[in-house]
């Protein structure tokens, strides 16, 4: 098994990158996906959430309340800090689960938006960061998805910086041009990965 860790800042167009991954064969487990799973109506996640910043996170319908959440914890580093010790080992223990269930000689991609902020680069084969340049997510952000720029400056500057997320970075998927840009670097990135499949950690680097 190859156990890949995925990346890349907000509007870097890190979900384009795993979805061609896995249409090439990937088993890619998705930490946002997962994230929204270990706080569902009735699990244990979402009480700890409710207990820990109140009712007001809920919706009438007894939901998490994202965009009340994320006004709470946004620019608060304590909030933030207890939201995340509540959701990220829910997490990764169900990562874990979805990677036992794999193939052994599977390619297993782990889509982790904050792979670096939380310091897992090393806990993977390869680390495969998907790069733009700042003012193209700015773009991304503003076009795609209706933010002001300023709130998308404040979104990038709360992530990993660039140089960071290169630094951690074993292969980079530059995604600044077009999807058929995009798809002829995830074919040579794919027939990398195919070239490790089966290497253990030790090769690393």
């Amino acid at each position: 098994m190859l156990r890949v860790g995925l990346t890349g800042g907000i509007g870097a167009g890190k979900s384009a990158v795993s979805a061609r991954l896995a249409a090439r064969g990937a088993v890619v487990i998705d930490s946002d996906v997962l994230a929204r799973e270990v706080v569902a109506r009735g699990t244990d996640g979402l009480a700890e959430v409710v207990a820990a910043f109140g009712p007001g996170v809920l919706t009438a319908d007894g939901d998490l309340d994202r965009p009340a959440l994320g006004q709470i914890v946004f620019g608060d580093e304590p909030a933030r800090r207890k939201l995340e010790a509540i959701i990220h080992p829910r997490v990764r223990a169900r990562a874990a689960e979805i990677e036992a269930a794999a193939t052994p000689d599977a390619i297993v991609v782990h889509d982790i938006p904050l792979l670096v902020e939380t310091g897992q680069a090393g806990s993977f084969d390869l680390v495969l960061v998907v790069d733009v340049p700042v003012e193209v997510q700015v773009e991304r952000l503003t076009t795609q998805r209706g933010m002001a720029a300023e709130e998308a400056e404040r979104r990038i500057a709360s992530q990993a910086s660039r140089t960071d997320r290169l630094a951690a970075a074993d292969v980079v998927v530059d995604n600044s041009g077009s999807l058929a840009d995009l798809d002829r670097r995830l074919d040579e990135v794919w027939a990398t990965l195919e070239d490790r499949q089966g290497h253990g950690p030790d090769t690393k680097r």
